[in-house]
């Protein structure tokens, strides 16, 4: 079997996990607030990351090491998704995708910022036709847009944020050591957040394996994106990641009676072509280098 073969079989179980994700959080949005859910989805994650780093043998990579970087992509990252949390409860799950696939064209702004990277004119390109796909997405206007839809947005760019600041801990930490501070810091930020007016909720018998599927379902769908990228190329990628949208669409079609919206697939569609067009002459870029 390929590579890209293997990519796509990977992808695969992405798109599923993140679905899952998806209809999980609404499955138990009535019996517990956006905070609660990330407390014990990352408690459950502390658990998992420290049993599989000692199967794996990779426990001694966990150490107090840029403690500070660590609570930026934390904070950041805990930000953009409980606001998915909250937005996939009260906009359609179409839409909700759309908008948080503009994450890497907030990653193109920031980078320059926090990585000192080269913002190039097709960097700016890919940001303008993206920005109009959010438009497109959303269509604002003084009667229509919805803070589920802000919500939505919003949380990209914390998205766009943890993978910037991720990016950074790549260059130093090993990849235990991040999701254990990833989990661990996280449940404290939960606690904190949730337990501020004295009343933290515990999920009801039924919630409990829904709660299970968010934390099982967030690790298994980064690990399966991260491994299929590492398998082919980001041109080969993402295409199959954008999938995702008419999936959920047909997801919340059948079980949430939510309706097909051709303008949604428009904006992701151009969404898509910004995010594509940049990987593409990034990679014709970097082969003309190397040539």
């Amino acid at each position: 079997m390929n590579n890209i073969l293997k990519a796509c079989f990977w992808m695969i179980g992405a798109i599923v996990s993140f679905t899952g994700m998806a209809i999980a959080g609404r499955a138990i949005s009535l019996d517990l607030d956006t905070f609660e859910i990330m407390l014990y989805r990352s408690l459950i994650g502390v658990v998992l990351v420290l049993t599989i780093s000692h199967v794996a043998g990779t426990r001694r990579d966990i150490a107090p090491t840029r403690l500070g970087l660590h609570w930026l992509r934390n904070i950041s990252h805990f930000t953009g998704q409980n606001l998915w949390f909250y937005a996939i409860t009260v906009i359609p799950l179409a839409q909700v995708f759309a908008l948080e696939f503009t994450s890497p064209i907030w990653v193109l702004l920031l980078s320059p910022l926090v990585l000192n990277e080269r913002l190039t004119l097709n960097r700016i390109f890919a940001a303008v036709l993206g920005f109009i796909g959010i438009l497109i997405v959303t269509r604002p206007s003084a009667e229509s847009l919805s803070f589920g839809q802000i919500a939505a947005a919003t949380a990209a760019i914390g998205f766009a944020g943890s993978a910037v600041f991720t990016r950074l801990l790549t260059r130093t930490e090993k990849i235990t050591n991040i999701m254990f501070w990833l989990t661990a810091m996280q449940a404290v930020m939960g606690l904190i957040c949730a337990g501020y007016d004295g009343d933290i909720a515990l999920p009801s018998l039924s919630s409990w394996p829904w709660v299970v599927l968010i934390s099982l379902a967030g690790l298994v769908a980064h690990f399966c994106l991260t491994t299929a990228l590492g398998l082919a190329p980001a041109t080969v990628v993402i295409p199959i990641d954008f999938t995702r949208l008419p999936v959920v669409a047909l997801v919340g079609m059948l079980v949430y009676q939510e309706q097909l919206d051709r303008l949604v697939f428009l904006g992701a569609a151009v969404i898509f072509a910004a995010n594509y067009t940049n990987i593409w002459l990034e990679a014709r870029r970097t082969t003309v280098t190397k040539t």
